[in-house]
């Protein structure tokens, strides 16, 4: 896998590179380090990419119509950004996904958005250099599209699912999909293996992550399939003699670093609308709460129709009062009779 840099450099990230350990604060070991505190580190400042990366999100809804011609010239790890903040936003749909998708993309996150089979094939068929995965919480994706995923993504070696009960339904489904199945071959272990030996499945598929995986099926992965891992837990002496990648960790989102330099505010912008991946739903509100917000993001909806209504009737009641009124109509004349006299002149 080629390596990359984060999207405030501008460049499409590293599967295998990915660093998601924080970074530790350097300690002095002069005595005086026990002495006197050390100065914080000034956090560095946003770059001008995820600034506007961060406007366009918040401004997302008004432009989501014309995203095929605005971001018709956008490289392909900007509108793999604008796809995570889509994702956050709850508005990623096949349509959003496909205008956007792109053949250099290596990872590819919908988790928890409406994208449907069709989506999910239609990228497949462009993005055929797909290595990561993850269509976890996704209610509306089946066997088809995860079979048309595995069709087409032949670099696949990341997948992560389940998540919600009918993606867990899926993803028992799916396990005759993600299994290699062989043609008439002589070696004894599948480190041996030749992809050409590979006749159908997820032929470079390594890494499953679904956290409530059944154990039918993991047992049956495991005797049937032992170069698939399921569940790995990334830790610096490795898993099985296996360095994990930072992708199949289900603690992080795959796409955390196209989002990373961005502010959290683009997709928890307005009080009704917060529905951030990190905030508790808005179902899990109460009921009194609910309809609270549910009035006041109303009335900001409603509030220009109202103010454009009251002028057309203050603009109705003064045309009525000058027709209705003499008085009225010979202050009128009188106006524009000293008018035409003051051009006159």
């Amino acid at each position: 896998m080629e390596k990359g840099k984060s999207v405030a450099n501008g460049i499409t990230p590293s599967l295998k590179n990915l660093q998601l350990n924080p970074r530790l604060k350097a300690v002095s070991s002069s005595p005086l380090s026990h002495s006197f505190p050390l100065p914080l580190k000034k956090s560095k400042p946003r770059s001008l990419v995820s600034l506007c990366l961060g406007f366009l999100g918040q401004h997302l809804e008004d432009i989501i119509t014309d995203i095929s011609e605005l971001a018709a010239g956008f490289p392909p790890d900007i509108k793999l950004a604008m796809v995570a903040i889509a994702r956050r936003r709850k508005l990623l749909n096949d349509d959003f996904l496909i205008v956007l998708a792109e053949h250099s993309w290596e990872l590819l996150d919908i988790s928890g958005s409406d994208i449907t089979d069709f989506g999910l094939a239609t990228v497949a068929k462009i993005c055929t250099n797909l290595q990561a995965v993850d269509v976890s919480r996704c209610d509306k994706i089946t066997a088809a599209g995860i079979s048309e995923l595995t069709c087409h993504c032949w670099s696949l070696e990341i997948l992560r699912c389940g998540g919600s009960p009918r993606s867990d339904f899926t993803a028992r489904r799916c396990l005759s999909l993600l299994k290699p199945k062989l043609n008439d071959v002589e070696e004894e272990s599948w480190e041996e293996l030749d992809r050409m030996d590979i006749c159908s499945g997820a032929q470079s598929l390594r890494w499953l992550v679904w956290p409530k995986i059944d154990e039918d099926s993991k047992m049956s992965l495991a005797t049937e399939c032992p170069r698939i891992i399921v569940n790995p837990v990334p830790s610096p002496i490795g898993f099985h003699g296996l360095q994990v990648p930072a992708e199949a960790s289900a603690s992080v989102a795959l796409d955390y670093s196209m989002v990373e330099d961005i502010d959290p505010k683009t997709w928890a912008i307005s009080g009704a609308a917060r529905r951030s991946i990190d905030l508790p739903s808005r179902d899990e509100l109460p009921m009194a709460e609910r309809f609270r917000l549910a009035f006041l993001e109303r009335d900001a909806r409603l509030a220009p129709k109202r103010a454009k209504n009251a002028r057309q009737h203050r603009r109705r009641a003064e045309r009525e009062y000058l027709m209705s009124s003499t008085n009225a109509k010979s202050i009128a004349l009188a106006s524009q009779a000293s008018k035409f006299l003051h051009n006159r002149s």
